[in-house]
């Protein structure tokens, strides 16, 4: 059972189509028989995508510093929550148990677990899949961004192509689960 590390927000966003998505990977996570690795919440995507997991019989860990479990309100109906002393804790131990990472849409704290796990993917320092969810586009224009990046000279292509995408939950997951396979 892989577990899936999934970095999204902790708000909802403004269009309901983020929510609808996040709904339907977390149904797939669970019906596929994949367990959740995110950061605890029980609000906004976070917490929609753990209700999704559970109700779909699958299994939700989440991980939350002791200095956020009021402030993002803890989810306390996971099959585990890990309580950590800081933020470095929580990405070391959510990074720890993933198999593979995702980012949903999300905000800063998003885009610098996303950035933090590839980084480290880049210095050799773990081999596992990188992926967005691109609800809608949302990850386009990052996308694309990081594509001048190359065509620039300050990010080589292999790196770039390391951080792949898809536009819905079961096209993501079946490109996570080729790279998971045994080859």
């Amino acid at each position: 059972m892989p577990n899936i590390c999934v970095y999204l927000g902790s708000r909802e966003g403004s269009d309901p189509c983020f929510r609808e998505a996040t709904v339907a990977l977390g149904h797939a996570i669970g019906r596929r028989g994949h367990r959740l690795v995110y950061g605890g919440a029980r609000v906004g995507l976070m917490g929609a995508l753990a209700d999704a997991v559970l109700e779909a019989g699958g299994e939700a860990i989440g991980v939350m510093p002791d200095h956020l479990v009021e402030r993002e309100q803890a989810h306390h109906g996971l099959t585990e929550l890990i309580r950590v002393a800081d933020m470095h804790e929580r990405k070391a131990t959510m990074a720890d148990r993933a198999d593979a990472f995702v980012a949903l849409p999300g905000g800063i704290g998003t885009l610098e677990e996303l950035f933090e796990s590839w980084t480290w993917q880049y210095l050799g320092l773990h081999d596992k899949p990188i992926a967005v969810l691109d609800i809608q586009g949302f990850f386009s224009p990052l996308l694309t961004f990081l594509d001048s990046l190359v065509s620039q000279g300050f990010l080589d292509a292999h790196t770039r192509d390391d951080l792949s995408a898809a536009p819905t939950a079961p096209a993501l997951l079946d490109s996570l689960e080729r790279q998971l396979s045994p080859a």
